[in-house]
């Protein structure tokens, strides 16, 4: 296997290690609507990028008032599912981010513990792709340079749980193969799909990193796996969007969450942090609501449905919405899906007693 040649990424690798190849030379973005239509034909979706592009002003206005009135508790659910790793594996374990939502989450994690525990823990962060698993080189990698440590694998949110399964397939299969040992167990900030061994909360809570793309990632685009560019020996591949460096806000958005850390460890004993109450075991309540939803709109492929607030951004910011379930009006959270929404010309209707705030409807190509 071979590790970039260069560094990728904004963040200082004292924050994270990305196991990606840089990709800078492919020629892989395409329009919005040839790249919808070339996916629902049936090529997979990681041969290919969406072309992503600066965020307007008002539209980034909307992310600093955000991130100002959701740090604090978006500082306390990192403290809680902090807790909860140390407490259910730990402190002999290596963090590994799930590119590219999981990573923000895997730094704010690691510096947490840094902070109250004066521990600092191994942190990369490594590619997995709906219907083609996880990067195997860069777990082997990983395994190789920490042989007796466990390796706790960290994402941002889950919407209908595609990556929990995906983890669960790609770490039976490593294990099958090499005797590796994993354990499939993710730890997410929010749990609205109800599907992960370690949540902050199972509220479908606004983490402001998922109304950007790569200027909050790292700089970072979404990971691809082209046989024309990824070789067997290769990590899998993204693109290092080193000429937005001006635009990053993605140390930006680590620093001012990390600042609430210590007036959090301050305030609460560490059994008010995580600690307090059982952790609930998966219901799987996400699934069902999509299948409803699925039902009721006369939609042939779950895949064209993604609910929570994340994936419904992504749905707003680089695919072809055909429309936005809103579950209760006057959701402040809800802000920057209302915008996008308008901007897109995107119907937006209320749809009460769903586990997630808001799901994305993915246009069909053949009509829905």
């Amino acid at each position: 296997m071979s590790l970039t040649e260069n560094k990728i990424g904004s963040y200082s690798e004292k924050d994270v290690i990305f196991l990606l190849k840089d990709l800078k030379q492919a020629n892989l973005e395409g329009r919005t609507e040839e790249r919808e239509a070339v996916i629902q034909s049936g090529i997979h979706y990681s041969e290919s990028l969406p072309k992503e592009k600066l965020p307007s002003q008002s539209y980034l206005s909307l992310f600093h008032e955000s991130l100002a009135a959701s740090k604090r508790e978006a500082a306390r659910l990192v403290s809680i599912l902090s807790e909860r790793i140390l407490n259910q594996r730990g402190k002999n374990i290596v963090l590994v981010s799930l590119a590219r939502a999981g990573t923000p989450v895997g730094i704010l994690i690691k510096r947490y513990i840094a902070i109250k525990y004066g521990i600092e823990l191994p942190h990369y962060s490594v590619s997995i792709i709906r219907g083609r698993g996880i990067d195997a080189n860069a777990i082997k990698y990983i395994c190789s340079m920490h042989p007796l440590s466990d390796i706790q694998f960290i994402d941002g949110w889950t919407g209908k749980g595609a990556i929990q399964r995906e983890l669960t397939r790609s770490v039976d299969s490593l294990n099958d193969e090499c005797n590796l040992g994993l354990k499939d167990s993710l730890a997410v900030l929010c749990d609205p799909g109800d599907c992960a061994a370690l949540y902050g909360t199972k509220k479908d809570f606004f983490l402001p990193s998922s109304c950007l793309n790569a200027t909050v990632s790292g700089l970072i685009s979404r990971t691809v796996l082209n046989q024309q560019y990824i070789s067997s020996d290769d990590f899998h591949g993204a693109k290092y969007y080193r000429e937005w460096m001006e635009h990053d806000l993605s140390i930006y958005f680590i620093d001012e969450i990390s600042s609430q850390f210590p007036e959090i460890i301050h305030s609460h004993p560490r059994n008010e942090i995580g600690l307090s109450k059982e952790l609930d075991e998966p219901g799987w309540k996400g699934i069902q609501d999509v299948l409803k939803i699925q039902k009721e709109f006369k939609i042939d492929d779950t895949n064209l449905i993604k609910p929570g607030i994340g994936e419904t951004t992504r749905v707003l910011l680089r695919r072809m919405p055909w429309k936005i379930l809103i579950g209760e009006r006057g959701n402040e959270s809800l802000n920057h899906i209302l915008m996008l929404a308008e901007e897109r010309k995107v119907p937006v209707e209320y749809y009460e007693g769903m586990s997630y705030a808001c799901c994305g409807i993915i246009q069909s190509v053949k009509g829905v």
